[in-house]
């Protein structure tokens, strides 16, 4: 699952989160952002079994990554923005921090509240 909280300069922070995994005792975010880096952003599990980390990306792009489990096993995020074929014959997941893709921010939330209410 991923959560996107848009930031100032530019940036995009990415919440990265797994359900708990059968048998994964090491969990890494690997993708365009880390030069598809199997160290680079591991995520740490919480007291549910689950799997998190938060990263800043720059605004305005879309990246490709998946999920490598013990380091042997890719996963997709299942509820990604979308999918892109790689080269191996599978699909890597995709994150995009373009505007459109983005939650609207909480004041406009409120302002489209108060002008319906």
């Amino acid at each position: 699952m991923l959560t996107k909280r848009k930031m100032g300069r530019g940036k995009v922070r990415v919440t990265f989160t797994m359900p708990p995994l059968e048998g994964v005792t090491a969990l890494h975010v690997v993708g365009d952002f880390n030069n598809w880096s199997i160290e680079e952003h591991p995520l740490k599990q919480d007291k549910d079994s689950g799997w998190s980390t938060a990263l800043t990306l720059e605004a305005g792009q879309d990246y490709q990554f998946r999920y490598f489990a013990n380091g042997t096993d890719w996963h997709n995020d299942w509820a990604a923005d979308r999918y892109a074929p790689n080269e191996y014959g599978s699909d890597n997941s995709v994150v995009s921090t373009k505007d459109e893709a983005l939650p609207a921010a909480k004041s406009a939330k409120k302002a489209a509240k108060k002008k319906s209410g």
